[in-house]
C-alpha cells in the first residue's frame, strides 16, 4: 500500500517512522501548507462507491496521478471557457473594454490553479520520500502564487487606468497621483506575496516583521519631509481646493495658473511666465484663494472712478455700462453694472462691475477699460476731478507801520 494511503486515507493520518525521521528537523518550524495537505484525511468525506474506486486506483499510483492531472486540466479548461463566455456577454452588454480586461487578467490563472492542485494531489499518490514530497508540493504552490501575483499586478494597472479615466467622479485618482497609488498597491501585493510564501514554506515571519518595522521607523525619520509632501499631495487631491488650470493666490503672495499637481509639489505659472514650484507640505497649510473656483470660472473685476459733482450722473452710468458691453473680453451674462459708492471731498465715487472669462485676463481688461474710460469721458465732457488747493498769501505790512524801538 502506497504512502499516500498511509498519510491521506488512514483514520489517524499517522506518518511512518522513516518519514518522521526525515521531517523531524521541521518539527520546531511553523507548519507549512504542504504539511497540512499531506496530513489531510479525505476518507471520511467519500461515500461507499467512491471508496471502492479510490481503493482500486491505489494499486496503480502512476495511472492515478495521470488521471488526476488530466481531470484538473479538463476542469480548468471548462471553467476558463465558461468565464470567457460570461465576459464576452458582459463586454457586449456594457460596452466596457476596461472591465473586460480587468476580469480577463484575474481569470487567466484559473487553468493553472486547477492544474497545480491536481499535480499536488498526484504527487501525494506517488511513493516519494517525505522530504521530497514536501518540497515538490511547496514548489507547486509557490509557482501558483507567482502566477496569481502576476495576474493581480497586471490587473492593478488596468484598474488604475479605468479610475483615471473617471477622474471627474473619483477625484483621488489624477494623472499625477496614479504612480503613487500604483506603487502603494504593488507594495501591498508584494507584502501579501511574501506572507503567503512564508506560509507555504513554513517560515516563521515574526522576526522578519519586527525587522521591517524597525527599518520602516528609520526610513520614516530620514524622509519625514518627503513623506509630508506625499501625504499633503494626496490630501490636496482628495480635498480638491484647486485643479490644473485654476488661477490661485496664496497668502504668501504667489499667484498664477496651476500647471502641474504633483505628488511632491504644485507648480504655478505666474503672469511673468515664471514657473514657481511650491512643496505640498507648505501649500497644504496655506490660505488659498481660488479665483477660478465656485460654480463658474468667470471672474468679476471692479473699475472705480470719481466724477465731478456737476456731472450728469445718468450719463456717467450709461457711458460706463456701454464701455463694458463693447469690450470683447467682458461677458454678456451677468450684465455689467455701475454702483455709486459714496461722496468724496471733490467727487462722486462710482464703480463699474463686470465679469471676464478668466481671472488671468484681469490686468489686461482693466487696462483696456481704463483707457477707453478716459477717452469716452473726454468726449462726453465728463470731468474726473483731482485734488486742488488754493493758496492765499498775505501782503507784507509797510515799513512805516512797523513799530520801531526807541
Amino acid at each position: 500500500m502506497s504512502k499516500f494511503i498511509n498519510t491521506m486515507f488512514t483514520e489517524e493520518g499517522e506518518s511512518s517512522s522513516s518519514e518522521a525521521a526525515e521531517i523531524g528537523s521541521e518539527e520546531n518550524a511553523a507548519e507549512s501548507v504542504a504539511d497540512i495537505i499531506v496530513r489531510f484525511d479525505i476518507s471520511p468525506y467519500l461515500n461507499e462507491p467512491m471508496q471502492d474506486v479510490w481503493n482500486f486506483l491505489q494499486h496503480y499510483p502512476l495511472l492515478f496521478a495521470i488521471m488526476l492531472v488530466a481531470l484538473g486540466y479538463g476542469i480548468g479548461r471548462a471553467l476558463k471557457a465558461l468565464i470567457h463566455i460570461l465576459l464576452d456577454r458582459l463586454r457586449k452588454s456594457q460596452k466596457s473594454e476596461l472591465d473586460y480586461q480587468i476580469a480577463h487578467y484575474l481569470s487567466s490563472p484559473i487553468l493553472q490553479t486547477m492544474v497545480t492542485l491536481s499535480m499536488v494531489l498526484a504527487l501525494a499518490t506517488l511513493d516519494f520520500p517525505g522530504a521530497i514530497e514536501h518540497l515538490l508540493i511547496k514548489v507547486c504552490f509557490t509557482t501558483l502564487l507567482i502566477l496569481w501575483g502576476r495576474a493581480w499586478f497586471r490587473a492593478t494597472k488596468v484598474i488604475l487606468q479605468a479610475l483615471e479615466a473617471e477622474r471627474d467622479r473619483f477625484h483621488l485618482f489624477q494623472p499625477r497621483t496614479i504612480p503613487l497609488y500604483e506603487m502603494g498597491i504593488k507594495l501591498v501585493l508584494a507584502g501579501l506575496f511574501i506572507y503567503f510564501f512564508f506560509l507555504i514554506w513554513g517560515i516563521d515571519a515574526t522576526a522578519w516583521v519586527a525587522s521591517a518595522g524597525i527599518i520602516g521607523i528609520v526610513i520614516g525619520f530620514a524622509a519625514k519631509d518627503t513623506l509630508a509632501n506625499l501625504i499633503s499631495g494626496v490630501s490636496i487631491v482628495a480635498d480638491a481646493p484647486y485643479k490644473i488650470g485654476d488661477y490661485i493666490v496664496l497668502d504668501s503672495g504667489e499667484r498664477g495658473i496651476v500647471s502641474s499637481l504633483g505628488i511632491r509639489s504644485t507648480r504655478l505659472i505666474t503672469r511673468d511666465d515664471v514657473e514657481v514650484s511650491i512643496p505640498n507640505a507648505i501649500i497644504g497649510t496655506a490660505k488659498i484663494i481660488n479665483e477660478s473656483g465656485g460654480p463658474y470660472v468667470r471672474h468679476r473685476i471692479r473699475i472705480p472712478v470719481g466724477v465731478a459733482y456737476s456731472s450728469d450722473i445718468d450719463l456717467v452710468i450709461e457711458t460706463m455700462k456701454s464701455l463694458a458691453k463693447e469690450n470683447e473680453h467682458v461677458v454678456d451674462e451677468p450684465v455689467p453694472r455701475v454702483r455709486i459708492r459714496g461722496f468724496g471731498d471733490s467727487s462722486i465715487n462710482v464703480e463699474l462691475l463686470c465679469w471676464i472669462r478668466r481671472p488671468a485676463e484681469r490686468g489686461m481688461v482693466v487696462h483696456h477699460l481704463n483707457h477707453q474710460l478716459i477717452k469716452r469721458f473726454r468726449e462726453e465732457q465728463i470731468e474726473i476731478p483731482f485734488p486742488q488747493r488754493d493758496l492765499n498769501f498775505r501782503d507784507k505790512p509797510p515799513a512805516g507801520d512797523a513799530d520801531t524801538p526807541a
